[in-house]
């Protein structure tokens, strides 16, 4: 495993839509363990493959409850109810932090690290987590859904 850069706000990679992954061999492995490592070491609960840098829809999901997602070609199938959120992003500069509208509980379908799919209902945080990763894999960032006061 190794440490990646964090691409910050401005670069191109993270306004680009990610690639959907074709190929589950080591080096997508190798890339969600760097992914996993980065994460913890910047102190985040999730991280996007274009976050690193790589246009390809992958994501990581640990929100410290002992369940870690590893997310391939995520699709956010069912979204209920609604929560507002502060958040924030490995990507951008904390002084932009702010107030997010998301779904409260969200099904998302996906592929793990060796193209074998499956389903998984999330709730609170982690549905936000999970949202928050995805919108990444579409360009999007966070600070484009911040609630003007």
């Amino acid at each position: 495993m190794a440490l990646r850069n964090i691409f910050k706000e401005g670069e191109s990679v993270l306004r680009r839509v990610a690639r959907e992954v074709t190929t589950f061999d080591n080096r997508l492995h190798v890339l969600i363990d760097d992914m996993w490592e980065t994460m913890y070491k910047a102190d985040g609960v999730g991280l996007a493959a274009p976050q690193v840098g790589i246009a390809k829809r992958v994501a990581v999901v640990d929100i410290g409850d002992g369940e870690k997602l590893e997310l391939v070609n995520p699709v956010i199938s069912k979204r209920k109810g609604e929560q507002v959120g502060f958040e924030g992003c490995l990507s951008i500069d904390s002084s932009k932090n702010g107030n997010v509208i998301r779904p409260m509980s969200l099904v998302v379908n996906a592929l793990d690290r060796n193209g074998k799919p499956f389903e998984y209902k999330a709730e609170g945080f982690k549905a936000r987590a999970i949202c928050h990763e995805c919108d990444h894999l579409d360009g999007i960032l966070f600070i484009d859904k911040v609630i003007k006061a």
